[in-house]
């Protein structure tokens, strides 16, 4: 299968908040982001199709620029440089972790550009794409960004760079020298109103707030073997894929992306599945990172409690990220796929399958609970 308007999936880093996750590609695409959280419907699905998606790129004018991509140390803070012959250009991207104040109930993905050395034009597009690009939005340019909307959801982009209208989106253009910088704020609104722009200030001080947490977190790591680095990144992408109200770890932040390029075997992996998530209790817990698991092991419990109640009284082989056990398999036919494997599914029909090594593996992530976490009470 072509690759042609697709970037290779490893060619994309990964920000999140606890409630959703981006994916950025080196091009300095965001070709996936469902809102409000992981298993919503996508608002960027442009790795399922490069035409029906939805995106949200800045990239230099420059289409020869050289790119390449990593992590501020030790965070989930994602830097993409470019490099031409005249400048060095970054865009950074993250997604403050909610915060008591003014963060609680936000959710905002920001991105940052700024020029290194030298001087580089950018072009900017947004293009959502709502409801895996089955529902219609309105487009409306305001002094201070843009809102689209539609009766389920409206999103705000706040920047103080002039905005123009597409069909469907918005572009800009912008020249940065080495004293300048921009920054573009998208978040889900509760009234049609763009919040006031991120100043540059304010993004540094969201910026380290965030390189603080993830930080902070990455401290509680017992970890001290000769591969630090890699297992300290698998355990900040497991983070990543918590959902921070209950607990639960999906399985992955994507849907369909083919097993094999071309086939058929393409599912969604944005649940909660007992098995996977059993493992990664365990791994969190041995790393000696107990907060993580302590809550987790609380989803379980409520799983176990309903148990009780079910007809069949067995566990489900997977769960929504809040515990609901609705995950009805569908076909999204307008859509053709990364590079063309079809079908594209949401939902997961094997959901009510018979898998009875689940309990094995819930138990050995019980017994380590109890062993190194902390102990499990009569109920559970």
């Amino acid at each position: 299968m072509s690759l042609e308007g697709y970037l290779p999936i490893a060619d994309h880093g990964l920000i999140g908040n606890h409630h959703t996750v981006a994916l950025v590609g080196i091009d300095g695409t965001i070709d996936w982001y469902c809102c409000p959280r992981f298993d919503s419907p996508s608002l960027f699905g442009a790795i399922l199709d490069k035409d029906k998606g939805g995106y949200f790129r800045i990239a230099p004018e420059n289409e020869g620029a050289k790119c390449k991509q990593f992590y501020f140390p030790a965070t989930n803070v994602l830097i993409t440089r470019f490099l031409t012959p005249d400048g060095v250009g970054e865009v950074t991207d993250f997604m403050p972790v909610e915060r008591p104040g003014e963060l609680v109930g936000r959710q905002r993905l920001i991105r940052s550009v700024r020029v290194v050395r030298g001087q580089m034009a950018f072009n900017v597009e947004v293009e959502p794409r709502f409801d895996y690009g089955r529902r219609a939005h309105k487009v409306e340019v305001l002094k201070n960004g843009a809102l689209f909307e539609t009766p389920a959801l409206t999103v705000a982009l706040a920047t103080r760079t002039p905005l123009e209208r597409t069909r469907t989106g918005i572009r800009a253009s912008l020249v940065l020298s080495g004293s300048d910088s921009a920054s573009f704020t998208l978040e889900p609104v509760e009234e049609a109103m763009v919040p006031v722009p991120c100043s540059e200030r304010l993004a540094e001080e969201l910026m380290r707030e965030t390189v603080q947490y993830w930080r902070a977190w990455l401290a509680q790591s017992n970890y001290r073997g000769r591969w630090r680095e890699m297992v300290q990144r698998s355990a900040l992408t497991l983070k990543l894929l918590t959902y921070k109200p209950t607990g639960a770890i999906v399985a992955a932040p994507t849907t369909s992306l083919p097993e094999q390029m071309g086939g058929p075997r393409n599912w969604d992996y944005r649940y909660t599945w007992i098995r996977d998530s059993a493992f990664s209790l365990h791994a969190l817990l041995l790393l000696g990172f107990k907060d993580s698991a302590e809550q987790f092991m609380g989803w379980l419990t409520d799983r176990f409690q309903e148990m009780k109640e079910m007809e069949h009284g067995r566990l489900q082989i997977m769960y929504r990220v809040d515990g609901s056990s609705d995950l009805e398999e569908e076909e999204l036919d307008h859509l053709e796929g990364y590079c063309g494997s079809r079908p594209v599914r949401i939902g997961n029909g094997a959901a009510n399958q018979l898998q009875l090594d689940i309990y094995g593996e819930l138990i050995d992530a019980i017994y380590v609970h109890n062993r190194y976490g902390g102990p499990i009470y009569y109920e559970a």
